[in-house]
């Protein structure tokens, strides 16, 4: 079959396809793999935190970098997810081409700036934050984290593989490979981490080693299933050049989502240097939320995998009825999501808690903090569909935009004031502050892309 054939079964697909069954069929199996991968981030803090408190609170301070290091990725994949499947609706096979094999180029550049990284951030990093007096901590994190960027060759080129296979409606093949991923890392972090079956007891290294062992499996899953099973896109690095206008396209839309999945870096970062001022239980407490959130934002981003390249798609297929209902579905089901996560926070925080070997004192500091912060799922599904929206549409400055007004101009400084205010109870209200914000910047900014861009498109049959 050409590659015109199969970009035609695409338009079947993506143009005519009812837009929930669509919706459902794009985003199920990714929502599922999502769950997957938190279910995994759940498992690893849980034997971690069997070696202790400690060893929770170093890999919970590894958060910002790890973060960051996902941004990058995910970020490049926003725009390579978004660019291909408007040049599918355009029809632009050419172009389809160039963009997918400049998105792995980016891949590999980006995993050696995480290489650098590793050897010269990571204990600077850890020091900036840990007390002199706390050697265990540092050098517990230290070790995890160096591993972490040394050994993330196979995430970095998952997360461009998996944007690939998503513009392209193969959902079900990225789903298989995240989760075959997380169940390996899994599998293998109670073997590593306390040394099972004659291997030494490698304690958060083993947490580590897992990880990028997990990943690994998972981007070789992904590179297998683009070349064998992805026809819509041809990969041929022969006569293959940088193309500096497809990736200024690439990043006009993923910059701005970097930007954005990059100041979440600075937010946990900073969240943890006024949390440890506290204790490095506090700090922990902090570090056991992320885990448990992502049980309920991965499923609602995996929502977002299948939302952007549908929007995107009918964008520049000219089909804005498609476009608006497929927006409308997912509200709906982010809410029903995060509803869950609310519900779970305020009513079942300590077998929540429990999950982690929580210490009494964790127990006490931990079930306020997750019945205040749960308070801004009740606002977050909306804002996480609409930023996916000005994605999909081009339009990633917007989502930039919001997410700086709330983790560092509204969140890191109400942290800051409360902390001093009111102690660490008060603290935990930034959240549902920030959130406020969130949802009155990114109804302004809708309301603009409105009128500007979604009533002018046509409505094409």
């Amino acid at each position: 079959m050409s590659q015109e054939q199969n970009v035609a079964v695409q338009e079947n697909k993506m143009g005519v396809m009812p837009v929930n069954k669509l919706l459902l069929n794009m985003s199920l199996p990714m929502m599922a793999s999502m769950l997957v991968q938190a279910l995994y981030n759940i498992v690893d803090s849980i034997f971690v935190a069997k070696l202790g408190e400690n060893a929770l609170t170093a890999v919970s301070l590894a958060f910002p970098i790890q973060t960051l290091i996902i941004a990058i990725g995910v970020g490049t994949g926003v725009g390579v997810n978004a660019l291909l499947a408007k040049q599918l609706g355009e029809k632009n096979y050419e172009r389809v081409n160039k963009t997918a094999m400049n998105g792995m180029l980016l891949s590999i550049i980006y995993y050696l700036l995480f290489v650098v990284m590793g050897g010269v951030v990571v204990r600077p990093f850890y020091e900036s934050q840990v007390k002199a007096a706390d050697v265990e901590i540092l050098k517990m994190g230290i070790e995890y984290l160096s591993i972490v960027c040394f050994g993330s060759l196979g995430l970095c080129v998952q997360l461009i593989g998996e944007k690939l296979l998503q513009a392209t409606g193969k959902t079900v093949h990225s789903m298989i490979a995240q989760g075959l991923g997380a169940i390996t890392n899994i599998i293998l972090d109670p073997i590593l981490i306390f040394g099972m079956f004659g291997l030494p007891k490698m304690g958060v290294a083993g947490a580590a080693l897992a990880t990028v062992i997990g990943q690994l499996v998972g981007g070789t899953l992904v590179m297998y299933f683009n070349l064998a099973k992805n026809k819509e896109i041809t990969f041929s690095w022969k006569n293959f050049k940088p193309d500096m206008d497809t990736i200024g396209k690439i990043y006009k839309v993923g910059l701005p989502s970097i930007i954005m999945q990059s100041i979440g870096s600075v937010m946990t970062y900073s969240m943890n240097l006024i949390l440890i001022g506290f204790s490095s239980t506090a700090t922990a407490v902090f570090g056991v939320y992320f885990k448990l959130q992502s049980f309920f934002f991965m499923p609602v981003l995996g929502l977002n995998n299948g939302l952007v390249p549908i929007v995107a798609y009918n964008y520049g297929a000219g089909k804005r009825s498609r476009m608006i209902k497929a927006a409308k579905y997912s509200y709906v089901y982010a809410f029903c999501l995060m509803l869950l996560g609310f519900l779970a926070f305020e009513f079942i925080p300590v077998p929540l808690f429990g999950l982690f070997d929580a210490s009494p004192e964790m127990i006490e500091i931990g079930v306020p903090a997750l019945r205040i912060i749960g308070i801004h799922f009740l606002i977050a599904w909306y804002c996480i569909i609409t930023g996916s929206i000005f994605q999909a549409l081009g339009n990633g400055m917007y989502s930039m935009i919001v997410s700086i007004a709330r983790q560092l101009v509204v969140l890191i400084p109400a942290a800051f004031i409360l902390a001093k205010l009111g102690g660490l109870q008060l603290v935990w209200w930034s959240f549902p502050i920030a959130e406020l914000m969130s949802l009155l910047m990114s109804t302004i900014f809708l309301i603009a892309i409105y009128k500007k861009v979604i009533t002018k498109i046509p409505d094409a049959v």
